[in-house]
């Protein structure tokens, strides 16, 4: 670098010493020729000729120069880049090792966490697949759905499918809670009366020979058409239709007067209504119709209520069954007594007779041990050695013991 300064000077000296000289002849010539007064003309000339010399002169001192430094300042950029690219070679060696050992654990990583979201894409590719076919398996269920409720719906509006509908709901609810037909309750008993034949959908049998008897009604005409509807006008008189239709019912089956055809009746029937839904429209329209049902001895029930009365009764079964059952134990308990007692006195009778009978050992004992054994232990005596000696004979201490009731 330094020297590439020095020759950088050198030139700088001679391109000024080359412009002062061009200054220094410029001025000797305009001298002259000012002297020599000679035609603007000459001088022209004069001036072209000295600056072309000028120029050539220039050109050869700039190239010569300029190749000379050129040179040398290849030949030293050479160098500096052949040092300067080893250097960067080896700088550039060391900081790929540096990159790499930097990079190769993100590698790693990445690697890994690839093959984690792999899993990840392939788990929920099949979890995917697994909720498309729910949710097809739930839009075909739902379509079944929506096609059995509008099956369910229109069957609904013909009378004899609400009666019959009524009835398996209330079936159903005296089996659940346990009031089996062949035992606690019967169904489609009938009356006859002055009026006709009467027949209530249920008479459910109490203890102490009561009866309860229940009517089944489904006015729902006016409930579907409301539910139908997404009109609110359409649904408000509708609904205000469902809740008169009700009342009405409530007065036909007030009118029958069941309590007084069936003996041992409270004085009120049972209306079920086979859905609770089903009442609380009616009550959100007139709230008083309870109240007027009960005037009319009319008690509403729907599932709810109904299961609730039906499992008191059952019950009350169950605590007279558990009366009878009582009841039974007891007679056969005295029954036992009694045959207890005659037993006892047989055994009274055979102590007796055992006490007779060991008396009667023991004086058989004693007569045998004087008179007949103790002349037979003589013969030993005597020298004769049996195989066996003759043990003594026992008597009967012990008697039945026999204790009365003082």
């Amino acid at each position: 670098m330094i020297e590439i300064d020095n020759n950088l000077f050198t030139l700088i000296l001679t391109t000024i010493f080359f412009f002062v000289g061009i200054f220094i002849g410029t001025t000797i010539t305009r001298n002259k020729l000012k002297d020599q007064k000679l035609s603007e003309e000459a001088q022209k000339n004069a001036l072209l000729s000295a600056k072309e010399d000028l120029t050539r002169t220039f050109n050869t001192l700039a190239n010569s120069q300029l190749s000379h430094h050129t040179e040398n300042f290849l030949k030293l950029a050479k160098e500096n880049l052949k040092t300067q690219q080893e250097k960067a070679s080896n700088e550039l060696f060391s900081r790929e090792k540096a990159v790499e050992n930097l990079v190769n654990p993100i590698k790693e990583t990445l690697s890994k966490t690839q093959e984690y979201l792999n899993k990840i894409e392939s788990t929920r590719q099949e979890s995917h697949g697994s909720i498309k076919a729910q949710l097809e398996s739930m839009a075909i269920s739902q379509k079944n759905l929506t096609l059995e409720t509008q099956n369910l719906v229109s069957a609904l509006r013909r009378p004899e499918v609400r009666g019959q509908w009524g009835e398996i709901s209330l079936q159903r609810l005296v089996e659940l809670a346990g009031m089996v037909e062949h035992c606690d309750f019967i169904t489609q008993d009938q009356k006859e009366t002055e009026d006709g034949i009467i027949r209530p959908d249920m008479v459910i049998n109490m203890p102490d020979n009561r009866q309860v008897i229940v009517d089944v009604k489904t006015p729902l005409d006016a409930y579907l058409d409301a539910i139908k509807t997404n009109d609110k006008k359409i649904q408000e008189a509708s609904m205000d239709r469902h809740a008169i239709n009700l009342l009405n019912r409530i007065k036909e089956l007030s009118s029958k007067s069941y309590w007084s055809q069936f003996e041992n009746s409270p004085e009120f029937v049972i209306l079920f209504i086979p859905g609770d839904q089903f009442l609380s429209a009616a009550l959100s329209k007139k709230p008083e119709l309870l109240d007027d049902a009960l005037r009319q001895h009319v008690i509403l029930a729907t599932p709810t209520s109904l299961v609730a009365l039906l499992k008191a009764i059952a019950y009350g079964w169950q605590q007279v069954a558990l009366t009878d059952n009582a009841r039974e134990i007891r007679n056969v308990a005295a029954e036992l007594y009694d045959r207890l007692t005659i037993f006892t006195s047989h055994l009274t009778g055979i102590g007796k007779d055992l006490n007779s009978s060991v008396k009667s050992f023991n004086k058989a004992i004693g007569s045998l041990e004087n008179r007949v054994l103790s002349s037979a232990r003589k013969f030993t005596e005597l020298g004769i050695k049996p195989k066996k000696n003759i043990d003594k004979l026992k008597k009967i201490d012990e008697i039945a013991r026999i204790e009365k009731d003082s």
